[in-house]
């Protein structure tokens, strides 16, 4: 399926993870430093030439480092990246958090995500089929260096006040899947780029819809992954025939 090899798999879990921790380009001469690969730096350099000839890697044009594309991205979610287990404690606390606003729907899917905001520092989004929608945090969005071009944080302010258009955007990506990522092209604003989505979908009763958070393209998918999921899932088992 992808023009990859097992070595470069490797380069590129590891030059991902490096940029979802730092938000920096990652060059060569740091992975032959940090991590012991076994290779010689410039096999290195001939392995990151080839991951962006695939469309895995791109270069900034100010810097010497290369950073993962959106396909990188999926891949890394697809194949690559281990799930953080919660732990019992932290599943127990998001479940108090919204078990006393359980009979109200407003309430509950504003505590929610405000949960997610919380835990993921990102902001914690969810929208219906009532064309309603819920969020929390947009002051994290404020710390990380892909907003700090406004017009990006803009166009994501204006997405989140927006339920039809909100609804539109994550209805794109209705497949099998429980959770949900959307990541760069994936969006037709390219003001959307250096953005990603995790979302779980839900019902209560009649009521459809779908919980997760947005934040830069490299959120960190083993831990926002399942605590979306878990989530979603405890709003519908809290709420079992209320709706």
């Amino acid at each position: 399926m992808y023009e990859i090899t097992p070595r470069q798999l490797d380069i590129l879990r590891i030059i991902i993870e490096e940029y979802i921790n730092t938000a920096e380009p990652v060059g060569s001469e740091m992975l032959d430093k940090k991590y012991n690969l076994g290779v010689s730096p410039a096999t290195i350099r001939n392995e990151m030439v080839q991951l962006v000839r695939n469309g895995f890697l791109r270069q900034p044009h100010i810097s010497s480092g290369r950073i993962p594309t959106p396909k990188a991205l999926k891949l890394y979610v697809k194949e690559l990246m281990r799930e953080q287990d919660l732990s019992v404690a932290e599943e127990v606390s998001i479940k108090e958090r919204i078990w006393d606003v359980r009979d109200h729907l407003d309430d509950l899917l504003h505590e929610a995500t405000r949960a997610l905001a919380d835990k993921t520092r990102c902001v914690g989004l969810a929208v219906t089929n009532e064309h309603k929608s819920y969020h929390s945090g947009y002051f994290h969005l404020l710390d990380e260096p892909e907003f700090f071009d406004i017009d990006v944080t803009k166009t994501v302010f204006i997405l989140l006040e927006e339920a039809q258009q909100l609804l539109n955007i994550l209805n794109q990506s209705q497949d099998e899947h429980h959770t949900h990522i959307l990541l760069g092209d994936d969006f037709e604003d390219k003001h959307l780029y250096p953005v990603g989505i995790v979302f779980s979908d839900f019902t209560l009763g009649p009521i459809q819809g779908s919980i997760g958070v947005i934040g830069p393209n490299r959120l960190n998918f083993p831990y926002v992954i399942p605590i979306v999921r878990h989530l979603s899932r405890t709003i519908q088992d809290v709420t079992q025939n209320l709706y």
